[in-house]
């Protein structure tokens, strides 16, 4: 009989290949480059111009757990993996939104179950061992395979046996979050105060335990949590990370309302649908006025969002009095490739680039309906602007083609 409780050593490999294991804190201490103090993390590991790879890993996982993947195929079992749980915690907390929470912790803790269905499937439990030792779990293992449940369906006998045994108390607190019938202690045998459980059952009861790892509440108040975005908002490259996934949260909340695909169509003219911010950049552009970095960068990642061909965003560029072909291509390559997600609503008003006033836009001033929410909502992104000035064009086309066709009739 072999028990999880036994004086066992947790490997560095564990920590790495399971970071939300209570050991962690003690490899931290040991592991220098780690920060403890989530400020200096900031600071020397997420703002840190060595670290892009990580910031692009972080940010493909958000934008995977937005999309509801069941899977991440950045993912790998290496020390960043340590570095993307700790970076996706303190993320989270930053963001305080639990849509956004459900998901990454959905996200993550179906990549841990995978990978713990990949090491039951060649029947090797040791991490399994390992993991309750950590947690504290009384795990056992007897050499004997038990029969601990003949069930009947359709006439047909399946007898459930296993090697593996909980303790009960432990058993209880891992299956307390989980509502169905087979989670509860009553409909499950017990011996000697242990329960007996499958790999599959475990491996499922480990999955809940890291999805709440996510899920667990921090005891702040928002007056702190603004104080602390201050503080950490002050890192560039930090600041420019939280930047892209909230945006890309606010643009995935329009696409299913709106779901217009609008991209540049060769021959036609979009620029009339563009919300009066990029609309005013844009003619600036064309005027040849010299436009601050911030506002280049706001219109490139607009345009390369709604599919602008290289060369025409390079003609716009084309006309600022200190045109560069070469470093202009450079710059419009690059940003291409990185895939960045255009500036939100809240984000231009702060760089004082919100147009809306000025132009008495109604749609950016006064909202839009929403159906699915049965309440009107403020625009909150340039690409929801388009969506949705795309989608009314369309409803009236096809309401006009209609009355067309009937009067033809």
């Amino acid at each position: 009989m072999k028990n999880s409780n036994d004086d066992l050593e947790i490997s560095s490999e564990l920590i790495i290949r399971y970071p939300w294991l209570p050991s962690l804190d003690e490899y931290k201490k040991d592991f220098k480059s780690i920060d403890t103090n989530t400020i200096d993390f900031i600071e020397n590991t997420l703002s840190s111009e060595s670290n892009e790879a990580l910031r692009t890993l972080i940010y493909e996982f958000f934008k995977a757990a937005f999309d509801n993947l069941e899977h991440f195929s950045y993912y790998k079992i290496d020390v960043m993996n340590i570095f993307l749980y700790l970076s996706i915690q303190i993320l989270i907390y930053f963001l305080n939104n639990q849509r956004i929470t459900n998901r990454v912790a959905n996200l993550y803790s179906k990549i841990v179950y995978d990978d713990f269905q990949t090491n039951v499937k060649r029947n090797n439990y040791s991490n399994l061992f390992e993991i309750c030792k950590d947690l504290k779990y009384d795990l056992q293992y007897d050499e004997n395979l038990t029969v601990f449940r003949v069930k009947t369906f359709k006439g047909q006998k399946e007898k459930q046996s296993t090697h593996l045994r909980i303790f009960f108390t432990d058993f209880l607190k891992l299956a307390s979050n989980l509502r169905d019938d087979d989670r509860r202690l009553i409909n499950n045998p017990l011996k000697g105060g242990y329960v007996f459980i499958t790999p599959h059952t475990l491996t499922r009861l480990l999955q809940e335990y890291v999805r709440n790892k996510f899920l667990t509440k921090r005891n702040e108040t928002i007056t702190n949590l603004e104080r602390f975005r201050q503080e950490a908002f002050k890192f560039e490259k930090f600041k420019e990370l939280y930047d892209n996934i909230d945006n890309n949260w606010n643009l995935k909340k329009e696409e299913y309302e709106f779901p217009v695909e609008v991209v540049f169509k060769e021959g036609s003219d979009t620029s009339f649908l563009f919300p009066p911010c990029m609309g005013n950049i844009l003619s600036k552009a064309q005027e040849g006025q010299n436009l601050p970095h911030t506002e280049r960068l706001v219109i490139l990642f607009y345009l390369h969002a709604i599919e602008y061909p290289i060369d025409m965003i390079i003609q716009i560029f084309s006309s600022l009095p200190d045109f560069n072909e070469e470093k202009t291509r450079y710059q419009v390559e690059f940003a291409k490739k990185k895939g960045y997600i255009p500036h939100s609503c809240l984000t231009l008003k702060s760089l004082d680039l919100c147009m809306a006033k000025q132009k008495k836009d109604k749609l950016c001033l006064e909202g839009y309906y929403s159906i699915q929410k049965g309440e009107e909502r403020n625009i909150s992104h340039p690409l929801s602007y388009i969506r949705i000035k795309q989608y009314r064009l369309n409803k009236e086309k096809k309401k006009n083609d209609k009355q067309q066709k009937q009067k033809n009739e």
